[in-house]
């Protein structure tokens, strides 16, 4: 196994040097599932192009998680009336 990790690896380098970075990125998430615990015939035939990242600059607790999104037909409540709001009733 270290062996295909480290001819995966030459190869990324060998694609970033030819400036294609497509190949070099398709190469770096193969070589992520193998040392995640793939083999080598699973991490080639996986589909590795909807992963979604961290964005940089995002750090700490909570940042690499995802924000919710409403269903399409959902509407905010209307927001109270300020002028009404806090009032005593009699």
């Amino acid at each position: 196994m270290n062996k295909t990790v480290e001819d995966l690896q030459r190869a990324m380098e060998a694609a970033a040097r030819a400036l294609d970075f497509e190949e070099a990125r398709r190469i770096r998430d193969r070589i992520n599932l193998i040392r995640g615990g793939a083999n080598a015939a699973e991490a080639a035939q996986a589909d590795t192009s909807g992963l979604d990242r961290q964005r940089s600059g995002a750090m700490g607790l909570g940042t690499s998680r995802q924000r919710p999104v409403p269903p399409p037909e959902w509407k905010p409540p209307p927001k109270p009336d300020l002028m009404t709001s806090r009032r005593k009733r009699k």
